[in-house]
């Protein structure tokens, strides 16, 4: 049994993360933490999440300095659902106590450190902890990620993106000389449980944001390996992402080839290729999985590839789980 331990447990992500803990037979749920002046501190994660009752019961702790030696004493590894500045002032202390740690943040997606302070406002501190740290697209990744004791698990819009346009890439079928064109949207629980005049339910309404400067567009391009345009968008809907994807490809390429390098998922238990039948957001809600179609024009060697996934779980907590399950070869 694997004891785990989820700090920032109170947000969106990090109920998920319980959830999937809490379920799977071979993790441990032991505590669950918030900072220590979170109002969700001594509260039951049910009350919280009423759904949840029932099924999970567990009192939200303070982070206290007692807390730290009680996460190191008890514990195998550490997910980290809080802010990227947190996730980068805390991982060093779980790593240095042996732990291994699963950060579904942004804090260590990069090894550049120049990219925090161009696209998340703060300078990295720990240059060392960049250079160890994994990037957890679990279906790319997988021998990094037993490997390493810090994963950094990747961004929802980034998982959506890469995990259409990797085959591609990896298959030197993409024309080199444009770029490909993201245009994703989200909905609202990707800003987070805290709402604000541009994120509560009640005031979205379907629009493009963070234009040629998300900070996703640099977490893309550095994992794919070649430069995109990426477009976020807000939906007026909970939860999902869907990803519409135009590249160019070389004028050699055969709808064949294309097939063939979108086969290398036919293994994989959470990518489901869809055919010609375009992916919903509503066909991928509360499920680990990412759905994925494409059509090919072969006179202007245009492709469109979409692909859906749920930007609370392939976009982060089940994708964390994914993390888990393979660093500690665990039955999936």
């Amino acid at each position: 049994m694997i004891n785990i331990a989820i700090i920032g447990a109170s947000g969106y992500t990090g109920v998920e993360m319980c959830q999937l803990i809490e379920q799977h037979s071979q993790l441990n749920l032991t505590a669950i933490y918030v900072s220590e002046n979170s109002q969700d501190k001594y509260r039951n994660i049910n009350e919280l999440y009423p759904k949840l009752q029932g099924n999970l019961s567990q009192v939200i702790q303070p982070l206290s300095p007692q807390a730290f030696e009680d996460i190191y004493a008890n514990n195998d590894a550490v997910v980290l659902a809080t802010g990227h500045e947190v996730s980068h002032d805390l991982a060093e202390r779980f790593l240095n106590a042996g732990l291994s740690v699963f950060d579904l943040s942004g804090g260590f997606r990069f090894k550049d450190g120049q990219y925090f302070t161009d696209y998340y406002g703060f300078d990295h501190k720990f240059p060392e902890l960049l250079s160890q740290a994994v990037y957890g697209l679990a279906e790319w990744n997988a021998k990094e990620i037993k490997e390493s004791k810090l994963i950094a698990v990747p961004g929802c819009y980034p998982t959506a993106s890469l995990l259409a346009l990797k085959p591609l890439k990896e298959h030197a079928l993409l024309d080199e000389t444009q770029w490909p064109v993201i245009n994703a949207v989200s909905g609202v629980t990707g800003a987070g449980r805290k709402a604000t005049m541009t994120n509560s339910f009640c005031e979205v309404s379907f629009t493009p944001y963070g234009v040629l400067g998300h900070r996703h567009q640099p977490e893309i391009s550095t994992q794919l390996g070649c430069d995109v345009i990426f477009t976020p968008h807000l939906g007026n809907f909970k939860r999902g992402i869907l990803a519409t994807i135009t590249v160019k490809l070389k004028e050699s390429v055969t709808a064949e080839q294309i097939t063939a390098a979108y086969s290398r998922y036919e293994e994989d238990k959470h990518v489901r290729l869809k055919g010609n039948i375009w992916p919903k957001i509503d066909d991928v809600v509360n499920t680990p999985f990412c759905d994925i179609a494409w059509k090919y024009d072969p006179k202007s060697h245009h492709l469109v590839v979409s692909s859906a996934i749920d930007n609370l779980l392939k976009g982060a907590a089940g994708q964390g789980l994914q993390c888990i399950v393979i660093h500690f070869g665990l039955e999936a």
